[in-house]
């Protein structure tokens, strides 16, 4: 058994850029807060968007799941968004994820429009082998953090900081392809390792 998920990988200039968000958020928690705020900070090496969790499933099923993708995902567009903005799950008065949004994530843009077609194709594809939709929409997003037990304090300080309420431009997303990642439980917290990427299909010039 190994415990996998489909997620959208970043590339290295989006990555610098989120990773300096997430420093100089937990720089202002740490001197409001101490370091002893009970808040787990994502390695920037491992942020990505999760478009489906699958948990634990039989090794026999990666090749299987990798073939019902490859032709649905062959069919949809790929397509670039803006990241940026911080946001948490669920609410400011008891975080429990801190986050960077993805422009689309919500609303009937074109970007999330485009981002549900992704969704649906892998939810399509997924449900022959055993896998149910997700009951909740879609909702893509970067984790930066997590908060233990939601902590109030924590929402507190980035509220009055203002953080929430300006955009933070971070880059551009390219959501080009679908990998199947591994995640394995380590002392140090969890390490995702790609195990293959589907591409999306290629937008063809007018």
């Amino acid at each position: 058994m190994i415990r996998a998920f489909l997620a959208v990988e970043l590339d290295e200039s989006l990555r610098a850029a989120i990773e300096q968000v997430q420093r100089e958020l937990r720089d202002r928690i740490d001197r409001e807060l101490g370091r002893d705020a009970r808040i787990h900070w994502v390695r920037p090496e491992s942020i990505h968007v999760t478009v489906k969790f699958l948990g634990g499933i039989e090794e026999t099923l990666v090749d299987r799941i990798r073939q019902a993708l490859g032709p649905a995902l062959a069919e949809t567009p790929r397509f670039t968004v803006p990241v940026g903005g911080v946001g948490v799950f669920t609410n400011r008065n008891g975080p429990r994820v801190l986050w960077i949004g993805c422009a689309g994530g919500t609303g009937q843009s074109d970007e999330g429009s485009r981002w549900r077609q992704v969704h649906q194709a892998v939810e399509r594809a997924l449900e022959p082998l055993g896998f149910a939709a997700e009951p909740k929409p879609f909702s893509p997003h970067l984790t930066l953090a997590r908060v233990k037990d939601g902590e109030r304090q924590v929402g507190k300080v980035l509220a009055q900081s203002g953080v929430f309420d300006r955009p933070l431009p971070c880059g551009i997303l390219d959501v080009d392809a679908i990998s199947l990642m591994r995640s394995e439980l380590k002392l140090s917290g969890a390490e995702y390792n790609r195990i293959w990427q589907v591409k999306l299909r290629q937008a063809t010039n007018a």
